[in-house]
């Protein structure tokens, strides 16, 4: 039911369904207004995220050192190369979104779906990379000790090369089993999973290998003064650098061990500080939150441009609607790639 504004004899209808304010249609302005609450929410977090690694700047993990992995080159180095590649593909999932759109306004059905179709697929790929992501963060690769205090600490050579756990730690004749419902009466149900070597075992190991190192989570930045410090590693970025200790230093940082961190959960991060850990799974996953709701709805519309909809109805505007928001979403990605991968 329309509002209506009545002036002497003259009766005025404002808005009965059919005006177009700003020239936009009333699901296009819905849209935006989506858009624009949606963009406060990424902000507040990015904000949060901003403000926290300002605070433990000394601390947090280098991103270099962190998404290393390329599917399919197991053992090799690849600092940010996937990252940047899933990057690529969002980026260019935006682009045949445009071509989708404006082959809607050209009424050509058959190229709006196959660039729906692209687009799809594009999400899909980027979706099941971030999954792959993840699963690579969350399993870690070279493993860590928290000490007593909260700290991390890790192992390099003299060389400053990082050390695997599993390299050097061995196994001691204890036997240990995890407490399993099928194994005691009382269980525990938030017990955390045994990891793959005890801090005994770790200490043991470390004491047997006199050419080990420990490196900390201070962050030194690339001083004149810093450089002349023989503690600094190369590194993989030449502007910051963590301290690595002396061996009686080590000794000392190992003895004061209290937990075996093996990959990164909400509790424990074997890179750095725990809050990293926090904000990268609470943001990113809610970006490919956004990402899967968009190709679930891409694939929607897709199936009415394939089933002749919007060619009956002789408009496209559902393809220009959902191409705001996917547009949206890549350029979300571009602020948290800069913060989490960049910066």
């Amino acid at each position: 039911m329309g509002a209506t504004v009545t002036t002497g004899n003259n009766t005025e209808n404002t808005w009965g369904g059919e005006n177009e304010p700003m020239g936009a249609s009333y699901g296009k302005l819905m849209m935006w207004f989506f858009i624009v609450s949606d963009a406060l929410t990424f902000s507040g977090f990015l904000a949060a995220y901003g403000f926290s690694r300002f605070k433990f700047i000394d601390n947090w993990p280098i991103a270099d050192e962190v998404f290393t992995h390329f599917p399919f080159l197991h053992g090799v180095e690849a600092p940010m190369y996937y990252v940047a590649l899933m990057t690529f593909i969002l980026i260019f999932s935006s682009v045949t979104m445009v071509l989708a759109v404006d082959a809607g306004h050209n009424m050509k059905q058959k190229k709006v779906a196959f660039y729906m179709l692209l687009t799809i697929l594009g999400g899909l790929i980027f979706v099941g990379s971030q999954a792959w992501e993840w699963k690579n963060f969350i399993k870690g690769e070279f493993g860590a000790v928290e000490t007593k205090g909260g700290s991390i600490i890790q192992f390099v050579n003299k060389e400053g090369e990082r050390v695997k756990l599993a390299d050097f730690v061995e196994h001691l004749p204890a036997q240990r089993e995890a407490l399993t419902r099928d194994k005691a009466i009382w269980f525990m149900k938030d017990e955390e999973s045994i990891p793959t070597y005890t801090v005994a075992e770790v200490k043991a190991s470390f004491k047997a290998h006199p050419e080990l190192l420990i490196r900390t989570e201070k962050i030194y930045r690339d001083t004149a003064e810093d450089r002349a410090n023989k503690k600094l590693e190369p590194g993989l970025n030449q502007n910051k650098k963590r301290e690595i200790l002396t061996r009686a230093e080590s000794e000392i940082m190992v003895a004061n061990g209290a937990a075996v961190v093996e990959g990164a959960n909400l509790k424990h991060n074997e890179y750095g500080s725990k809050l990293f850990a926090d904000f990268f799974f609470f943001i990113t996953g809610f970006h490919g939150f956004h990402v899967f709701s968009g190709v679930v709805i891409n694939f929607i519309i897709f199936l009415n441009v394939v089933l002749g909809t919007y060619e009956k109805r002789r408009t496209y505007e559902m393809v220009e609607k959902v191409g705001l928001y996917w547009h949206f979403v890549d350029l979300v990605w571009v602020f948290v790639f800069t913060f989490f991968y960049l910066v």
